[in-house]
């Protein structure tokens, strides 16, 4: 854990730092209360070991402000004074736990481990409640033929622990359709993890997936889990596989292979049990005939094949995906949104190169946007606001962060506007936090 000590006693700050140094956590320390606030205020940590009584603000009126400034991290109190009493006041101003001084080394390691397993069981129920919230919210729409029949076979493979390859262009809905393979299996009730291959740098992909040691490398100041671990007895989705590195390709066939995997700078081998979904936008056989994806691995993943076509190609789900997200954002805002004449004919006709996250995105601007709860064909225009144009005036193209930007501004003013320039419900609205919210009205100079 990342922990920041807050005592004017330099003895005991370094004393403490080297302790909690020697248990794998990243210790960070301050002598006065007031630096200390600002700075856990802007670098995050997981837990606080505070002094009561400190020069200039002690340690309650540290607590109190920090909590009111909307700190989460666990505070816990240090005190040579007061006792219980003092105990007492810390928890009702919001402390986890109070350690008596002098106190011995293993009191604040044995406190320090309550906190942190803690920690995790409140991660753990937050990812379950995110699951069932997200499993109840995202549920594969498949009104049209052609994605009745991937449904149907996702249907017939969830029930075996065979490894299943879902292809089609991006934004048609792999993760979507992975998470609904995990959902009708018997690992249910066990952990999904997706994971991102072209999202992760090169260098920390391998320890991201397998996990590593203390000392296994520079910055590996505490062992780790890799996320085939994390997944164990569950599901693990494997996005945009086919940029997986091919040192790695090697490494992943033979965990498909034997079950075991070795983390970044361990001897030992691990046995794990995972379910492994792979997706991906391109065409792996070519990337096989053009040297770039291991032939083996290749076949070790592609045992079934879901292959999601592409919006364009199902209008019937179109309309019923647009629904869909129109119900959900009524449910959001509290708004009687409805579409206007035109607009699913609209809809059905277009093209759809995003494909169902273009189609999401399209009706989430027009609703922030929206002057009225009826959403007409004009909203959804070339050249409206929730369409900007793509080329300057005269028809040259523009740079696309000129594009977003543009589109940026319309949505936050239209939101401003709306809530009557609260910032709070103007975030609420754009589904963004208020931190965010503030920094892109200054980046987008918006007093």
């Amino acid at each position: 854990m990342k922990i920041f000590v807050v005592d004017d006693d330099p003895g005991l700050r370094k004393s403490l730092g080297m302790l909690l140094a020697e248990e794998g956590h990243e210790v960070v320390a301050e002598a006065r209360a007031s630096t200390a606030l600002e700075r856990v205020l802007t670098e995050p940590c997981d837990v606080i070991l505070c002094d009561v009584r400190m020069p200039e603000m002690d340690g309650l009126s540290f607590l109190r402000a920090y909590r009111e400034r909307g700190g989460s991290a666990l505070v816990i109190m240090m005190s040579a004074y007061g006792g219980e009493d003092a105990a007492i006041s810390a928890m009702q101003e919001g402390a986890y736990d109070y350690i008596p001084k002098p106190f011995r080394s293993d009191e604040v390691v044995l406190t320090l481990r309550k906190a942190e397993e803690r920690e995790r069981l409140r991660g753990r129920v937050a990812a379950l409640e995110a699951e069932v919230a997200r499993i109840h919210d995202r549920d594969v729409i498949a009104v049209s033929a052609s994605m009745r029949r991937v449904l149907d076979l996702a249907t017939r493979v969830a029930a075996h622990p065979t490894t299943v390859l879902i292809t089609g262009e991006s934004g048609t809905g792999k993760e979507v359709v992975a998470r609904a393979v995990h959902r009708m299996s018997p690992r249910r009730e066990r952990a999904f993890v997706a994971v991102n291959c072209a999202a992760i740098p090169e260098h920390l992909l391998e320890s991201e997936l397998f996990g590593h040691v203390r000392g296994a490398f520079t910055g590996a100041v505490a062992e780790r889990r890799g996320l085939f671990e994390e997944a164990d007895d569950g599901t693990l989705l494997l996005d945009e596989i086919g940029d997986l590195p091919a040192g790695l390709q090697a490494k992943l066939l033979r965990v498909l292979q034997e079950g075991k995997l070795r983390r970044v700078g361990e001897t030992r081998e691990r046995d794990v049990d995972v379910r492994l979904i792979a997706a991906t936008a391109r065409d792996l056989e070519h990337e096989v005939a053009e040297g770039r994806f291991r032939e083996d691995l290749f076949y070790r993943l592609n045992v079934v094949q879901l292959v999601l076509p592409p919006l364009r190609e199902r209008p019937d789900d179109t309309e019923a995906l647009a629904t869909v997200f129109l119900e959900r954002a009524r449910a959001r805002t509290g708004r009687p949104f409805t579409f206007g004449p035109g607009v699913i004919t609209t809809f059905r006709a277009r093209s759809w190169p995003g494909n169902v996250r273009e189609l999401e995105n399209v009706i989430e601007r027009a609703i922030v946007l929206a002057r009225t709860d009826v959403l007409g064909a004009e909203d959804f225009a070339e050249g409206s606001p929730v369409a900007p144009r793509q080329t300057g005036p005269e028809g040259a193209p523009r740079p696309l962060r000129d594009v977003v930007a543009e589109a940026e501004r319309a949505a936050i003013m239209r939101a401003l506007e709306a809530a009557g320039g609260n910032r709070a419900v103007a975030a609420k609205v754009l589904g963004l936090g208020q931190r965010t919210l503030y920094y892109k009205l200054r980046a987008l100079g918006i007093e």
